[in-house]
């Protein structure tokens, strides 16, 4: 998958963690296309399947990503945007 190619949505499911590649990237959880958590991490598939137990994200449905070296950046830009289009608030399960 190119660097600036998300993922399909996928459920969020074990069925779909095991697709997930273990690599630098983000990733985005939603539930009802309300975005719950936007994540960056060394190892995409190790921490979504870790995140899968927080009370919170365990309410998503679904989820995508998106292979990418320098996440950290990449992750502060999401949530930026994100904030612009939401009067300043974070995902619900980032607060």
């Amino acid at each position: 998958m190119p660097e600036d190619n998300w993922s399909n949505w996928l459920d969020f499911n074990q069925e779909y963690f095991k697709d997930i590649p273990e690599s630098a990237g983000v990733f985005m959880m939603h539930q009802a296309m309300k975005i719950l958590f936007i994540g960056g991490s060394e190892n995409i598939k190790k921490t979504i399947i870790e995140l899968s137990t927080n009370d919170c994200i365990r309410k998503a449905t679904r989820f995508k990503y998106r292979n990418e070296e320098n996440f950290e950046k990449t992750r502060l830009e999401l949530i930026g945007d994100f904030k612009k289009r939401h009067e300043g608030n974070l995902p619900d399960c980032m607060q």
